[in-house]
C-alpha cells in the first residue's frame, strides 16, 4: 500500500496506471497521477484529444489496448452509457494483477455490468465527488480532485482490490474514501448531487423563459449564479447522470417537492412561524456541510482470512456519514484509519 513519503510525494504499490476518457475527470486524474510520479498513460476516442494530450507530455496511444497493456490499475473515465462495453474490453486487454475502476456518477449499473462480466475480483465502482464547469482535457488539472470525498465501493470478492485503489487515492489524492455499496451511493448521490443539478436547471430554465430576461440577469447575483452552476455543465452529461439513476433521483425530487409544497403553503398562509422554521431546517443542513467535526479511529483486520467483518466495517462507516484517510497493509493485517462525525453536544 503505503510506505512513506520520498520528496514530499507518497510512494504506492501502484507505479504504472491507465485512464481511459480523458475528459474533465478522466483528465484530471490523468494529471495528477503524473504529477504523482506514475507511469501513467491515456486513451481517449478522439484523435484531436488525444494529440493534446501528447502536447501535454501525455502517452497516448492510438488504440485503447495498447494504452492499458501491463497496468497496475486502469481508470475508466469515459460516458456513463459506454462503461459496460468499455469494461469488458479493458478488461480483456489487461491481467488479473490490474485493478480497474471507474468515476461515473452512478454505480449500480456498472457494479451489475462488472459482475455479470465475472470481474467482481477487481473492478471497484468509485465516484470522486469533485467537478467544474468546464468540459474536455483543456479544463482538467491536476488539482481538482485533492482532498475530495472519493466513494469506493467494496465487495466480498473484490476486498484486495478495494485495499489498492483506496490506497492509491488516499496517498496520491488526499482523498477521503467513502466506502458505499454500489445502491447505497446511488440513493445518496441523488440528493447530494443529482437532484441538485435538476434544481439549477429549473432555476436557470425558468429565467430563460421569463419575458423580463435580461433584466433578471441584470440583477443576478451571488444565489442565483451560486443556485444555477452546475447548470452549466454539459447537458448531454447531465442527461446521461439523471437516466442512469433515475429511481432515486425522482425519489430525491418528490422529498424536494414535498419541502417546496409546505413552504408555498405557509407562504399562502402569511404563517410567518411555518417558514422561518422550513427555512431554519435547510439552514441547519447548510452550516453542518462545512461544520462537522469528526472523530478519528483505527481498525485492524486479518489480511488473509474471511473478509466479511472487514466489509461490514466499511459500508457501516460510509453509511453514517464517515470517510477513511489511510489504508495500509503491515504484518498479516489491513489497517485503517477511519472518521465518523462526531455527536452534535
Amino acid at each position: 500500500m503505503t510506505d512513506g513519503v520520498t520528496d514530499g510525494r507518497p510512494v504506492v504499490a501502484e507505479r504504472t496506471a491507465a485512464v481511459v476518457g480523458t475528459g474533465l475527470i478522466g483528465g484530471s486524474v490523468l494529471l495528477r497521477l503524473r504529477a504523482a510520479g506514475l507511469d501513467v498513460t491515456g486513451w481517449d476516442p478522439d484523435p484531436a484529444t488525444r494529440d493534446y494530450a501528447h502536447e501535454q507530455g501525455v502517452a497516448a496511444p492510438d488504440t485503447l489496448e495498447e494504452a492499458v497493456a501491463g497496468r497496475d490499475v486502469v481508470f475508466l473515465c469515459g460516458p456513463l452509457p459506454s462503461l459496460p462495453e468499455t469494461l469488458a474490453r479493458v478488461a480483456g486487454a489487461t491481467d488479473e494483477h490490474c485493478v480497474l475502476t471507474d468515476v461515473g456518477s452512478t454505480k449500480a449499473a456498472v457494479a451489475a455490468a462488472a459482475t455479470a462480466q465475472g470481474l467482481g475480483h477487481r473492478f471497484v465502482p468509485g465516484h470522486p465527488m469533485a467537478g467544474a464547469d468546464g468540459a474536455g482535457l483543456t479544463a482538467a488539472t491536476p488539482v481538482l480532485l485533492d482532498g475530495a470525498a472519493w466513494v469506493l465501493c467494496p465487495t466480498g470478492s473484490g476486498m484486495a482490490a478495494f485495499r489498492r485503489l483506496a490506497a492509491l487515492v488516499i496517498d496520491v489524492f488526499g482523498a477521503r474514501v467513502v466506502p458505499l455499496s454500489a445502491p447505497e451511493h446511488d440513493v445518496v448521490a441523488a440528493l447530494s448531487s443529482h437532484v441538485p443539478h435538476l434544481l439549477a436547471g429549473a432555476l436557470a430554465g425558468a429565467v430563460q423563459r421569463s419575458a423580463l430576461r435580461e433584466a433578471v440577469l441584470a440583477l443576478a447575483a451571488g444565489s442565483f449564479t451560486d443556485g444555477t452552476r452546475v447548470a452549466g455543465g454539459p447537458p448531454e452529461r447531465t442527461a446521461n447522470m439523471l437516466l442512469a439513476n433515475r429511481g432515486p433521483a425522482l425519489a430525491g425530487l418528490e422529498a424536494v417537492r414535498a419541502v417546496l409544497d409546505e413552504l408555498a403553503d405557509a407562504m399562502r398562509a402569511g404563517d410567518r412561524a411555518a417558514l422561518t422554521a422550513l427555512l431554519d431546517e435547510g439552514r441547519t443542513a447548510r452550516a453542518a456541510v462545512r461544520g462537522r467535526t469528526f472523530a478519528a479511529h483505527r481498525r485492524e483486520f486479518p489480511a488473509v482470512v474471511d473478509h466479511a467483518g472487514e466489509l461490514a466495517y466499511l459500508r457501516e462507516l460510509g453509511a453514517a456519514g464517515g470517510h477513511l484517510t489511510q489504508c495500509r497493509v503491515e504484518a498479516g493485517a489491513v489497517v485503517y484509519t477511519g472518521h465518523l462525525p462526531a455527536s452534535p453536544g
